[in-house]
Order: structure tokens, then sequence, then C-alpha cells
């Protein structure tokens, strides 16, 4: 028995070890024909939700009928309702390429029911979002009107700032008039050499023959298109007069210096509310700088704010303006002190004033980390602190002990005078602290530092007076309000939904993807409101 029993035992684990698990097949990748209902795909509380009610119950699309002439002839047009869909949930979703979005139309169940399944081709998506320049505004003013209706705008704070977005052109492609000539030179000696090369050699083959002649094709068309752009355009120049970098594929677009590196690109600027970040304002600019921007920004602002409808409006005075240091300028600050508004946008000195910053060691470690890297590890310069100035006998002596002489009096910048001193060369060129107190050996003239004069003291600018408001604790805890108020703003669009770069040209045609943009934004703050 005890032999029998054994058998069966072995037997029975043997049968254990070859049993297997028994799946149902995996048709994930086969197709398959269902019904489909349209309207049960657009779920309420949903962001495609909220686009399909404003559009369809709330926008007044009329504007685009001006488009088509073709009652009497032609074929029919896309609805421009169908178009604005599929264009903002296509961008909603990081689909800012007009063949992505066709794409979509095709295979997405959302974009099907979006468009009612039509399927535009990607030309007349990219003809669509090209011609909105002239739509886009009347549109993005109505569904602000249905923010404000939904109590979505507070008017208690306002913030400006800017977000640096890729544009659809090639930096190499970017320099001055200067920098533009040498390049075009230099691709037509390269194109020489190709030709000489044939010439001292002719048993060279078919095949290198051929890739030669395609080489010196393509230099002599690069040359041939700077000679074009350089014909057709004026150089650009900067608010101190020098030559600016024009772009030969987008010459709107600007080079720009961002944390991950250097773009060509534009700078979207935006003005929202604090309390829904519903966005009041959006205009993308090229080559300007943004404290040019200002001042049309908040001109577009107010008039954004009088097309709004309210039952009491608020008082002007009490509505707060906030700002970085981007923006700060004695000419703006000027003009937001003629505003109205409570302004406070701060100076680049704003942190080291801080009470909190004055004694952290981490702040300090991490400023002076960065300044070596914006220096290339060049030791830091005096500034004029370092030298011992005296306002009664006017005299002021170098960090290193040598006297000075004053070079003017009543030099002005800004709206401000200064005494400027000059130091003797035959000091300077000798001076064992120079690699400290000048950034190139001195030539002409030995080191040049200035000071504010008696008058101008006494005489406060707007700048500051800025920084004894903004230095106030109650100066600061407004300020401190900004960062929450606009950067998610950038977040949210760059980041969640994908819109991190333009597809199109010119600063027309930018700005107007810019505020579609922006649209997107918008109607996804309206997603809970509306029912």
């Amino acid at each position: 028995m005890f032999f029998f029993n054994g058998l069966l035992s072995n037997h029975y684990y043997s049968l254990q070890l070859n049993v297997m698990a028994n799946y149902k097949p995996d048709l994930s990748c086969q197709s398959k024909f269902i019904p489909i209902d349209f309207s049960q795909q657009i779920v309420p509380g949903t962001f495609e939700y909220a686009l399909s009610h404003i559009i369809d119950k709330h926008l007044d699309l009329t504007s685009f009928d001006d488009w088509y002439n073709n009652d009497h002839g032609g074929a029919a047009a896309y609805p421009p309702s169908v178009m604005l869909k599929i264009v903002l949930f296509g961008y909603s979703r990081g689909l800012v390429s007009s063949r992505r979005i066709a794409r979509a139309c095709k295979t997405n169940i959302t974009f099907m029911s979006l468009s009612g399944d039509a399927q535009p081709h990607y030309t007349s998506i990219g003809h669509f979002v090209a011609n909105m320049k002239d739509q886009i505004e009347p549109l993005f003013t109505q569904v602000l009107m249905i923010c404000d209706r939904e109590g979505l705008i507070g008017r208690n704070m306002f913030a400006i700032d800017g977000c640096k977005i890729r544009s659809n052109a090639s930096k190499e492609w970017s320099g001055t008039f200067e920098e533009l000539e040498r390049k075009e030179a230099k691709l037509r000696r390269a194109s020489q050499r190709i030709f000489e090369r044939h010439q001292s050699q002719d048993c060279l083959g078919e095949g290198d023959v051929a890739h030669d002649l395609k080489q010196k094709e393509k230099l002599d068309k690069s040359a041939e298109k700077i000679t074009r752009f350089l014909a057709a355009h004026e150089e650009k120049t900067g608010s101190k007069g020098k030559p600016v970098k024009s772009n030969i594929t987008d010459p709107d677009s600007a080079k720009m210096t961002t944390s991950k590196g250097t773009i060509q690109g534009y700078n979207g600027i935006a003005i929202n509310d604090d309390k829904h970040q519903i966005i009041l304002q959006a205009q993308a600019w090229g080559s300007v700088g943004e404290q040019q921007t200002l001042e049309p920004a908040f001109t577009q602002l107010k008039q954004q704010l009088d097309k709004l409808t309210t039952q009491k409006k608020p008082n002007e005075h009490t509505i707060k303006f906030t700002a970085d240091s981007g923006f700060n300028s004695e000419a703006n600050l000027e003009f937001m002190a003629q505003s109205g508004f409570d302004s406070y946008i701060t100076d680049n000195q704003f942190r080291k004033r801080n009470p909190l910053f004055k004694e952290s060691e981490t702040y300090e470690t991490e400023q002076e980390k960065r300044r070596l890297k914006r220096s290339k590890g060049r030791p830091r310069l005096f500034t004029s602190e370092d030298f011992h100035y005296d306002g009664t006998t006017q005299t002021c002596r170098c960090p290193a002990g040598n006297e000075m002489w004053c070079s003017g009096t009543n030099v002005k910048s800004g709206n401000q005078e200064y005494e400027r001193f000059c130091g003797y060369l035959k000091d300077c060129k000798v001076c064992p602290l120079q690699q400290q107190c000048m950034r190139k050996p001195p030539k002409d003239r030995g080191r040049q530092v200035q000071f504010l004069n008696d008058q101008s003291r006494k005489k406060l600018s707007y700048g500051d007076k800025m920084k004894t408001k903004i230095d106030s604790p109650i100066g600061r805890r407004q300020y401190s309000k900004r960062l929450g108020a606009i950067e998610p703003v950038f977040g949210n669009i760059t980041v969640n939904k994908g819109m991190n770069k333009f597809t199109l040209r010119g600063q027309e045609k930018v700005n107007a993807q810019w505020q579609m943009y922006c649209l997107v934004h918008n109607i996804e703050k309206l997603r809970n409101s509306l029912h």
C-alpha cells in the first residue's frame, strides 16, 4: 500500500506541473464596426462640452460669412463653428499642427463628434487659422463677456507677464545686416571653391559630380535668399539706436534667451485677473523689449474692461496692477502713476533689499552661482558703492586709493543728473585691481563712475517712489500675489496644454494664434460654470 500510494502522489504532482493558465485572446489591435451616437460622446463637465456649448449657443460667427461668396456656385464650405471646435480642441490637446488636427478628425472619436464627422483637409485648417487675425478679437471679447456674466472676473488685481515661445523659423538665419552680408560672402566663396575644384579635376566620377552640383545649387540658393532679404528690408535698430538681429525666414521674430537656451521666437504678453486667472489681454511681440509692451498692453486692457458690462463698476484707484522687473522703466512708472491704477512694479534690486534675504547664505550662494554663469567665471567688478565719494568737496577716490578727476557735474541720465568721475589712465594701466575694476584693459581712458548730485537726491524720481512703495510691508504683500496670479497661466498653456510653439509666421498671424491659445485657457475656466 505504501508503494501504491507513492505512485498515486507522484502522478498527482506530475499533473499539477503540466497545468497551464487559459486566457481569452487579446483583440485590441482588431478593427470593429459599431454604431456611434456622436451626441453621447460630448459629456457635460468636460472641456469639449464647454467648447461646443459656447460656440453653438453664445458666439456670434456671422463675421465669417464675408469669407465665402459661394451661394451661387462652388462647393459648400465647412462651417466656421466646426473649424473653430476642431482647432481649439486640437490646441487644448497639444495638436498645433494642421496635419495632426486633420488626422485626428479621421481617427479620434471626440474630434469626429465635435465636427459631425467632417474631415477637412489640412490645407483648409491651415488657411482658416492663418486668416483669423480679424476674427479673433471679437471672439476673445465675447468669451470674456461670458466669463464676466459668470462672475469669474474680480477686478481686484491684474498681473502682466510674458512667455517666450518658439516660432516657425530657424535661429541660424538670424543676424544683423553686417553679419548676414558676411554669411552671404562665405556661402558664395564655398560655391566658388566647388566650381574651381571641377575645373582642376576633370576625372571626377558621375556620382561625385552630381553631389557637388547639388551642393553648389544649395549654396547659391541660400546666398540668393540673403541677397533678396537685404534688398527688400531695412535694418532694425534697438532702443539705443544700435542694429539688432533680423531673421530671414520670419523677420518679425527675434532671438530670445530663456532658461533652456536661446530660441528664435515671440514673447507672448498676457494680462490676467487674479480671481480665476482669466486672461483679459493677449498679444505676441517679436523684437521688442518687455518694457515697450506695457503701455500698449495696458491700453488694450482698459478697452476690454470698457466693453464688459457689470452692474457696478469698481473704482479704478482700488484696482491693483502688478508687474515684474522686466517692465520697470522710468517712462512706464510715470505712465502707470497717471493711469489711476494702484501699481506695483519691481526693479531688479528688489530681492536684495528684502530683509528676509539679507542674512540668507543660501540666497547669496545661489546669486553668486548665477553671476558666475553669466560672467563665465570672471570676478565681480567694483560698483559705485566701492568708490569713496565726498559730495561736499566733490572729490572721489577709487578702491585702490588713487584720486579721480571730475569729468562732468550735471550729466543727465533719464530724469536725473549725476556727477561723473574718471580715473587717470596712467594709474589704471598699472593698477593691481584692474581685473576687478574694468572689463577690458584701458586704452584711451580710465575707469568711469558717476554719483547722484545733491539736487537729484532731493528730487525723487518715479523709480525712487516705487522703491519706497514696494519695499513697505503692504507693498511686498501685494506684490507677492503676482506669482500665484500670472505664472500658473503660462504653465497651463505651454506645459499642460502643450501649446509651446507657433506654427505661423509674421506678427499678425502669430498674434492671432497666441490669442487662440489664451482663448483655450479662458474656455477651460468656463468648463465648470456652464451646464
